[in-house]
C-alpha cells in the first residue's frame, strides 16, 4: 500500500474535491440517470465543511477527501472520494479504518449513504456497515460501535 496521510481540510480544497467527486461519481450517476455535470460539483460546494473534513494525500499530493460530520451522538461519513488511479490499493480501507477507530473510542454510531450499485458498498460492508434503508437511488447504511473483545483486543 502507498504511504498516505490525512491533513485537515481548508476552504481552498473545495474545488479540487468537487472535481474529484464529479470524476468518481460519474459512472454511477450516469447509470442511475442522475448525472448533471454542474449539479454534481455544486452539491459538494454547498455541503463541504472544512472543519469536519480531511484531505487524503499520497506521496504529499492530493489523492482524495473524507469527512465525518457530527450528528446527535453519531457521525455521518461523507465526501469519501479517492482518485480512481489509487483505488484498489488498500488506501480507502486504511483511511476508513482509522476514522472508525476514532468513532469507536467515542462510542459513536456512523451512518452514510452510497449510490445503488456502487462498488464502494462492498468496502463499507467489510467494515461492518449494514443497510438501514434504501430507495431507488441511495442505500443508507449504519455501523454500530465496535466494542473490544473479551481479551481487550479490538475485533477485526
Amino acid at each position: 500500500m502507498a504511504d498516505w496521510e490525512l491533513r485537515p481540510a481548508l476552504a481552498a480544497d473545495v474545488e479540487p474535491v468537487a472535481e474529484l467527486r464529479a470524476l468518481v461519481m460519474r459512472a454511477d450517476l450516469e447509470r442511475l440517470g442522475r448525472y448533471d455535470e454542474h449539479r454534481v460539483r455544486q452539491r459538494l460546494r454547498d455541503a463541504f465543511e472544512p472543519a469536519h473534513a480531511w484531505m487524503i494525500e499520497v506521496g504529499g499530493a492530493f489523492a482524495g477527501c473524507v469527512a465525518l460530520r457530527p450528528a446527535q451522538g453519531s457521525y455521518w461519513l461523507e465526501h469519501f472520494f479517492l482518485d480512481p488511479r489509487l483505488q484498489g490499493r488498500g488506501i480507502g480501507s486504511a483511511v476508513l479504518g482509522r476514522l472508525l477507530e476514532r468513532c469507536d473510542r467515542e462510542n459513536a454510531v456512523v451512518r452514510l449513504n452510497v449510490l445503488q450499485g456502487s462498488q464502494a458498498r462492498r468496502l463499507y460492508e467489510r467494515h461492518g456497515f449494514t443497510v438501514e434503508s434504501e430507495d431507488e437511488v441511495d442505500v443508507f447504511m449504519v455501523r454500530a460501535v465496535s466494542s473490544p473483545s473479551r481479551d481487550g483486543a479490538s475485533p477485526g
